[in-house]
């Protein structure tokens, strides 16, 4: 039986840009559809149904956030925002509008191409939340459902604010989770800009799981976006 190669649209105005990542993509196997302008792009995701949208936010008859709120209006497919634009306040918005993942050009083709794998095996479950995440790397093991977590075989003690932050990343592992969405989540919609909060909790989890903030091997820090729970391809779901 033949296996279902994954579809990749990618909205970007760009021809060169469209053609190194078609050339890229279509030597890992994927399936790739183009689009140059945000109009099309929706009609593509609406007709085609790819399996992930690699968008650019530069774009001549739309801005990308624009199209980013239009499509989460009707699909949930995977978007990975491609894009020049570095502010910080840029990619807050666009993973707060719904992006999966935000990488700025220039940018490694082997990192983009992990990202794609990561959020495509994300995909690929049944879409409900895992039980238990294993971090084989880290030794670290997080019971979802038992609201447990143990390290090197060792249950850790966690505050309840201390496990509601893991709680959230690990329900989206390999994937940034903006300040705001953690904030909203864990503490309320009325503490989105109270930042030092989640500062010192992310601090206080980091020292319990023995993980460097210089070097992390577990929880990453996307300056001024967000944070990121570390997962490799061998770690079990």
């Amino acid at each position: 039986m033949a296996i279902e190669r994954p579809h990749i649209l990618i909205i970007d105005d760009e021809p060169q840009i469209r053609r190194f990542l078609r050339i890229s993509l279509v030597s890992q196997d994927f399936i790739v559809s183009e689009a140059a302008t945000g109009r099309e792009g929706l009609s593509l995701v609406a007709s085609r149904g790819p399996d992930l949208v690699l968008l650019d936010l530069g774009l001549p008859d739309m801005d990308g956030q624009h199209l980013l709120d239009e499509l989460r209006r009707s699909s949930q497919v995977p978007v990975i925002v491609v894009s020049v634009r570095e502010q910080e306040a840029e990619k807050v918005r666009a993973l707060d509008s719904g992006a999966n993942d935000y990488v700025t050009k220039p940018f490694g083709i082997q990192e983009l191409l992990a990202r794609i794998r990561a959020l495509l095996r994300q995909q690929g479950t049944t879409g409900a939340v895992p039980a238990t995440l294993h971090i084989e790397r880290a030794g670290l093991e997080i019971d979802l459902a038992a609201r447990r977590v143990r390290l090197g075989g060792q249950d850790l003690h966690l505050t309840p604010k201390e496990f509601a932050v893991l709680d959230q990343l690990s329900r989206h592992p390999g994937r940034v989770v903006t300040q705001t969405q953690l904030l909203r989540h864990v503490w309320g919609p009325t503490h989105t800009q109270d930042t030092h909060y989640l500062r010192i909790v992310v601090s206080k989890l980091r020292h319990k799981l023995g993980d460097d903030p210089y070097s992390p091997q577990l929880l990453q820090t996307e300056a001024g976006v967000g944070y990121r729970l570390l997962v490799d391809p061998g770690d079990k779901r």
